[in-house]
C-alpha cells in the first residue's frame, strides 16, 4: 500500500512525500501507480506512446529538453541496489508525455559526431546528407538525482546518511533504507537559469527481496526499474517530479519554446540539407574570385555587389535556403553558403 501527499510547494520548488508500507499479504512493498512491474514502462515513438498511465500529457511539446548522466556517485549509489542510470526511463516518460522533444546529448551523442566525421573524412556515400546544421537545439537541460540515507539495517551501517548509505543484506534477502530522495532541475540551455526544480521522497521502505518477487534472478532485467521494489519506487518518485515539472512550464508560457511535433523534428532531420554553420558575427572570406553578393537569398535575386576571393564578410543574420546574411565592405546582402568559408 502506498499513500502519496504533497508538501506545500516553495517557489519552484514542489516535495511530493511517497510513504510506503509493508504489504504483508505479499511480503512486499509496490507504488500504488503500478502493479507486476514499474509504473513507468511501454513505448513511444512519432504516432504517440503507449503504457503511460500516470503521466501528464500535452498537445504539442514546449521545447526540446536534454538528459544528461547523473553524477558517478550517484550511479554507484543505485548500483548498491541493482539499479542502473534512470536516464533512459526518464527520457521514455518524456517521450510518451509529448511536453518536450528529447535531444540525444548522452552516449549516443559520441556516436553521432562519429558519423560526421567519417562524412567530412569522405568516407560516407554520395548523397548521405550528413553534416553541419541538421541537429535541434535544446532549450532546456534536465538534471535528475537520487540520494538515499540508510536506517539501522538490521544492524549492518546505522543512519549512515548520503550517497553511500544503504546496503544489502543479501544472507536475509533483504534491504532496508530509510529514504529515497529523487529531484530534476530544469534549467534554460541558453542563460544557465534553473527555470524548475521538482523533489520527492520514499520513506522508511522495508523492501523484502524474496525469490516470490524475482523468480530466481529476474532482478537485473530493464536495468532494475521494472522487476525490484527499490526501481519500482524510485520509478514512481521520478514520476511524480516529471509531471511537477510539466506543470511548472505549462503554467509559464514565457518559458515556452517553439518546435514544431516530433513527427515534424524528425522529418525535418532527413530533408534538412547539411552544410557550414556559421554564428553571428564570424567573419567569411569568398572561396573563388566573383562571388555574386544578392539581395534575397535566391540565385534570381539582384546582384548588390561583386565580392574579390579573400575579401572580408561579417555574418549578421541567420542562414536561409542555402545562404547566409552578410555584411561586406560595401554592401549587405546574402551570398552561398558553399561559396564561403571562415577566415
Amino acid at each position: 500500500m502506498v499513500r502519496i501527499s504533497s508538501c506545500p510547494s516553495l517557489s519552484a520548488a514542489v516535495c511530493v512525500v511517497l510513504t510506503v508500507s509493508l504489504a504483508r499479504a505479499q511480503g512486499i512493498t509496490q507504488p500504488k501507480q503500478g502493479q507486476g512491474g514499474s509504473v513507468v514502462k511501454g513505448a513511444a515513438g512519432t504516432e504517440g506512446g503507449t503504457g503511460d498511465k500516470g503521466l501528464e500529457h500535452c498537445d504539442k511539446p514546449m521545447g526540446a529538453l536534454a538528459v544528461v548522466e547523473p553524477q558517478n556517485e550517484v550511479l554507484v549509489a543505485l548500483s548498491r541496489y541493482k539499479l542502473s542510470s534512470p536516464v533512459g526511463l526518464i527520457r521514455l516518460m518524456i517521450q510518451q508525455s509529448n511536453c518536450f522533444i528529447v535531444v540525444e546529448r548522452g552516449v549516443g551523442m559520441r556516436n553521432m559526431m562519429q558519423e560526421r566525421q567519417l562524412a567530412a573524412a569522405g568516407q560516407t556515400r554520395e548523397g548521405s546528407n550528413l553534416g553541419g546544421g541538421q541537429m535541434v537545439a535544446s532549450d532546456f537541460v534536465l538534471t535528475p538525482s537520487v540520494a538515499f540515507s540508510e536506517n539501522n539495517a538490521g544492524g549492518i551501517g546505522g543512519a549512515a546518511a548520503g550517497l553511500l548509505g544503504g546496503k544489502f543484506a543479501a544472507a536475509a534477502g533483504g534491504v532496508k533504507f530509510k529514504e529515497a530522495q529523487t529531484s530534476m532541475l530544469v534549467a534554460d540551455a541558453r542563460s544557465g537559469v534553473q527555470v524548475a526544480a521538482a523533489e520527492g521522497s520514499t520513506k522508511k521502505a522495508d523492501l523484502r527481496l524474496g525469490g516470490a518477487l524475482f523468480g530466481g534472478g529476474g532482478g537485473a532485467a530493464a536495468g532494475g526499474y521494472g522487476n525490484t521494489n527499490e526501481g519500482k519506487i524510485i520509478a514512481a518518485a521520478f514520476m511524480d517530479n516529471y509531471n511537477n515539472v510539466v506543470k511548472a512550464v505549462r503554467n509559464d508560457p514565457s518559458l515556452q519554446r517553439s518546435v514544431g511535433s516530433l513527427k515534424q523534428e524528425a522529418a525535418a532531420g532527413g530533408a534538412t540539407k547539411a552544410g557550414a554553420v556559421f554564428n553571428e558575427g564570424d567573419v567569411l572570406v569568398p572561396k573563388i574570385a566573383n562571388v555574386k553578393l544578392l539581395s534575397e537569398p535566391s540565385d534570381a535575386a539582384k546582384s548588390v555587389a561583386t565580392l574579390a576571393r579573400g575579401e572580408e564578410l561579417v555574418v549578421v543574420g541567420a542562414a536561409k535556403d542555402g545562404f547566409v546574411n552578410v555584411q561586406s565592405a560595401s554592401a549587405t546582402g546574402w551570398v552561398k553558403i558553399v561559396l564561403v568559408q571562415k577566415r
